[in-house]
Formats: C-alpha cells, sequence, structure tokens
C-alpha cells in the first residue's frame, strides 16, 4: 500500500513540475509577444511544441487565464489577451502604491553586493550606443525584484512581480525617451536604499512609475 502511494505521489510531482515548466516557457513566449495578442491557444499543438502531454498544458493555461494574461472566447477557446491603455494606467496605479510601500521598507536590508551589482549593470547599459532589450529588461527586473523580495512581505512580492509582467505585455518601447531617464530614476532608488533612507526610497520608486504612467499618457495624446 505504502509503495503504491509512493508511486501516485511520484507522478503527482512530475505532472506538477511539468505544469510550472509549461507555464514558465508559456509566460516567457507571451511577454517576449512570439505569441502575439489574439493567438489561438491549441492544447495539442503547444503540447507538441513543449514535447509534453496535454494534461500540464491545460494547467498552465488555466493559471494564464486566472493571472489575466489570457481570456476564452464565446467557444471558449484560449486566445492571448490584448491589454487596453485603461489597463495599464490602472496597472500602473496599483504599482505605485506597491512599490513605493516596498521600497521603504527595503531601504538598508537590501545586501549592498546587489546593489552594487545592479547599479553597474544600469551603468552599463547607459555607456553602450546600443544596448540590448533583453539585458535591459534584465537589470530593470533585477532592481524591482530585489526591492520587493527584501521588503520581507511574501504577498507584496507576489503581487508586484504579477503587475510587472503584466506591465512589460505592453509594448513599452513606445516610449523610448524613457531609456536614459528611467536608469537614472533607478539610481535614485539605489542610492535610497543604500542609505536606509525609507522615505527617500518611497519617494524615489514613486517618481519613477509616476514618470512611466505620464510619458505613455503625453505619447498617447500626441496620436
Amino acid at each position: 500500500m505504502d509503495s503504491i502511494k509512493s508511486t501516485s505521489d511520484l507522478i503527482g510531482e512530475r505532472e506538477q513540475n511539468l505544469s510550472s515548466k509549461a507555464y514558465e516557457v508559456l509566460l516567457n513566449m507571451l511577454i517576449n509577444r512570439e505569441l502575439p495578442v489574439n493567438t489561438v491557444l491549441q492544447e495539442r499543438r503547444l503540447a507538441e511544441l513543449l514535447n509534453i502531454s496535454r494534461t500540464p498544458v491545460r494547467d498552465a493555461l488555466n493559471r494564464l487565464e486566472n493571472e489575466g494574461f489570457i481570456i476564452r472566447t464565446g467557444g471558449r477557446t484560449p486566445v492571448v489577451k490584448e491589454f487596453s491603455i485603461r489597463e495599464l494606467v490602472e496597472t500602473l496605479h496599483v504599482r505605485r502604491t506597491l512599490e513605493s510601500e516596498a521600497a521603504s521598507l527595503a531601504a538598508g536590508r537590501v545586501p549592498l553586493a546587489e546593489l552594487d551589482a545592479v547599479e553597474a549593470g544600469i551603468r552599463k547599459l547607459l555607456a553602450d550606443e546600443t544596448p540590448s532589450p533583453q539585458e535591459d529588461w534584465e537589470v530593470d527586473s533585477r532592481l524591482h525584484t530585489a526591492v520587493a523580495q527584501y521588503s520581507g512581505n511574501l504577498l507584496l512580492m507576489q503581487y508586484i512581480e504579477s503587475l510587472r509582467l503584466k506591465t512589460r505585455m505592453f509594448n513599452l518601447r513606445q516610449v523610448p525617451e524613457r531609456f536614459v531617464s528611467g536608469h537614472h530614476e533607478h539610481l535614485e532608488i539605489i542610492a535610497a536604499l543604500r542609505s536606509g533612507d525609507g522615505e527617500a526610497a518611497r519617494a524615489a520608486a514613486a517618481k519613477h512609475i509616476d514618470n512611466v504612467r505620464e510619458s505613455i499618457v503625453r505619447r498617447l495624446s500626441q496620436l
């Protein structure tokens, strides 16, 4: 009886691992726009692409639907969701509230070695004549993740990560002017985190997200 239970547990663990793998791969494909907006997501084709069974793919699609990255059409077929400008502005509003609080909590708690590494990455990007979009995202993500992680609040960290991914679903390359100014704002956040000044860190994080939102609204008003 114990061996049967053990085998069942192993099978369940394997399925869970495959579901997590499918989720991570599909999420990255969505973020990198390898699966464009309104793409129909067929379980069979995705299972063949990932070389796994349809069950973990179905689990991954359900999770992505619950997180708001895909929607079901009238025929219940999952498709890649198109985010509206209103959703972007609302997402940034919530991010401002959460990330400014996280920065305040993380001030003086992020290891200096981590801040050094992120700052070095930022300065390298600023000095590069043709910075890589992928490297840009990785450096940006490393800072925001560190702020969330060292806030000491797991739920806050999870919400911030989810909202950042949704923000990235929008094509923020439509506001290229934010590249230099955005990274200088990152350096302000890092300085406040180094000093342990919670209020300065809160203000720097809020300013950063406010400026992202204002740039997007300004660009839209010009179209």
